[in-house]
């Protein structure tokens, strides 16, 4: 098993990368190329699908940031890791959520994601 907070760093920077090149690399080290991406407002399949994904997040919300709440943990091959949304440098998020992780051979093959806290409106 890869260290789940190894995997989970990764996984905020990459939805907190800014420029569309650099988060299609840091897709392609990362995820295997068929992996997918759902929750209860979203999903994307293939890379290409999980990068329009982070980048219509990025649009709705320009100036916040994803931070790791907590301590990752896993087993096997399986992740589990929170999230917290918000402004950047904000000591609260007001944003919250938990994901879970499918890898194969290192790789980040599927997330499915839960929010655990949503404000009216977000």
């Amino acid at each position: 098993m890869t260290d789940p907070v190894t995997i989970a760093r990764g996984y905020i920077e990459l939805w907190n990368e800014r420029t569309a090149g650099r988060r299609r690399e840091l897709l392609s080290e990362n995820w295997t190329t068929d992996a997918s991406y759902v929750d209860p407002l979203m999903r994307g399949d293939g890379r290409d699908g999980i990068e329009a994904l982070i980048a219509g997040v990025q649009q709705r919300f320009p100036d916040f940031k994803f931070k790791l709440i907590g301590e990752p943990n896993g087993y096997g091959d399986h992740i589990r890791f929170s999230w917290g949304l918000g402004p950047d440098g904000a000591a609260d998020s007001p944003i919250k959520g938990t994901d879970f992780a499918v890898l194969r051979e290192g790789r980040i093959s599927s997330v499915t994601g839960f929010l655990d806290q949503v404000p009216t409106g977000a």
